[in-house]
């Protein structure tokens, strides 16, 4: 079992997480599991639920709270501070969960303490952090949040750090977005080559000088996360094994080397076609040509990808630093990809399926000292906003305006039924849905 290491005392006291949350449970097969796995009387003893006008009720079991089928306000309340890290976080919970949520700053919250207050129908929860998020788990099931990752989730070999964790949820999202790119330039090579020679103009993308532009910005934002990425291993995950064993990272390191000059002739080959007229026979050989680089950069990636986290990243544990100094490489991951988690946090995050966004977020939180908390809190306030942009959680829920929604190989208005979305039989799809 992999969870937090020594003092929590020096981590900033905005944090919502207690020493017992802080843990990152691991069941022995080395899943990731959230906040609920836990199930001790302490804990259900901490679950407060009130109802009518606010009368103490028995405590009671999440299998005895009543769905959220059968109650008819389906607005999720919630009071508490607008600076709290916690109400951010729970925030963002209820987004993923497609709930629609009033929130009511308050400093003064009532109840006689200074939790965050959740009222759903005629329930009032407060408690701990875990209580809050088992509730709203419990209530909105889909998409599961804090329960074990599934066949297509992250899986962790030994016991494994902070750093190793937000390494490979990296990982994922940076493949998503180069699979993603590939099929949008096999489409744009497929309409291109069609009618005649003429391009076929997908309405939703507009012209195709205006797609081919929004392409390169897509491509430039991935650019600079990958970018980013192997800068902060260069920086701060290498020297780890460096230290150790001279010469661990060097293949880690020269395929870094390989692939820039791909990155950046991408780059380059995309400015190119943004100048050429769409019915310049030109114009589909660079496409052509575009199409190939990126697939032999998804190779590379996934080749590379595979082999940090099958053969360096297990050797973590062996380096013998502390839980406290992987908590300082998370942290230090902030400050080095710092365009990442600005300007890009929500290209990132969107690139996740709920439970790895958690997990991230969950890390990135818990990481974080006082010098960095309002950074932090910062962050969590500005992708709250942005979600609740491109989603809105009601049955006129508008599709995600990502430009490769349409290309994540689901339906970009999935089904709504009682303020969740309707999931899909193949678990790629039916979660790939929740990303926002």
């Amino acid at each position: 079992m992999w969870s937090v290491k020594n003092s929590y005392k020096n981590r900033f006291e905005s944090s919502f997480y207690s020493p017992q949350s802080l843990s990152l449970f691991l069941s022995p097969k080395g899943k990731a599991k959230g906040f609920f796995d836990s199930t001790s009387p302490e804990n259900s003893q901490n679950l407060r639920i009130r109802m009518g006008n606010c009368v103490p009720k028995p405590n009671k079991s999440l299998s005895e709270i009543a769905p959220s089928d059968f109650i008819t306000d389906t607005t999720v309340r919630l009071y508490g501070s607008a600076s709290s890290t916690l109400i951010s976080f729970l925030r963002i919970a209820l987004q993923y969960k497609s709930v629609a949520v009033k929130f009511v700053p308050s400093e003064n919250y009532g109840l006689g303490n200074s939790n965050p207050i959740l009222q759903y129908g005629t329930d009032t929860v407060t408690g701990s952090p875990e209580t809050l998020f088992r509730y709203i788990e419990g209530k909105f099931p889909k998409p599961k949040l804090f329960d074990e990752f599934e066949e297509d989730g992250i899986e962790f070999d030994g016991n494994q750090g902070g750093i190793a964790v937000v390494v490979k949820i990296q990982h994922k999202c940076m493949l998503y977005y180069i699979e993603n790119l590939v099929k949008w330039v096999e489409d744009l090579n497929v309409r291109g080559g069609g009618n005649g020679g003429r391009a076929v103009v997908d309405v939703s993308m507009g012209s195709p000088v205006m797609e081919v532009r929004k392409f390169g910005r897509s491509y430039s934002q991935l650019l600079e996360l990958m970018l980013e990425h192997a800068q902060m291993e260069e920086r701060i995950l290498f020297p780890v094994f460096e230290k150790a064993d001279r010469g661990l990272s060097k293949a880690a390191n020269e395929e870094h080397a390989r692939d820039f000059p791909i990155m950046n002739g991408i780059k380059e080959t995309i400015k190119s076609i943004g100048v050429l007229d769409p019915g310049n026979p030109v114009y589909q050989e660079q496409l052509i040509s575009l199409s190939s680089k990126l697939k032999t950069l998804q190779e590379h990636c996934e080749e590379h990808f595979e082999e940090e986290e099958s053969q360096l990243l297990p050797l973590l544990e062996a380096t013998e630093i502390s839980g406290e100094q992987q908590d300082q490489m998370v942290e230090q991951c902030l400050e080095v990809m710092e365009g990442t988690h600005s300007h890009l946090f929500h290209f990132l995050i969107s690139g996740l399926l709920p439970r790895e966004a958690i997990l991230y977020l969950s890390l990135i939180t818990k990481c974080t000292t006082a010098s960095n908390a309002e950074r932090v809190n910062s962050m969590l306030r500005t992708l709250m906003t942005r979600i609740d942009s491109t989603v809105c959680p009601s049955s006129n829920r508008k599709p995600s305006q990502h430009l490769l929604a349409k290309y994540r190989g689901t339906p970009t208005t999935p089904s709504i039924e009682d303020g969740q979305m309707e999931k899909s039989d193949s678990y790629k799809q039916h979660d790939d849905v929740y990303r926002v």
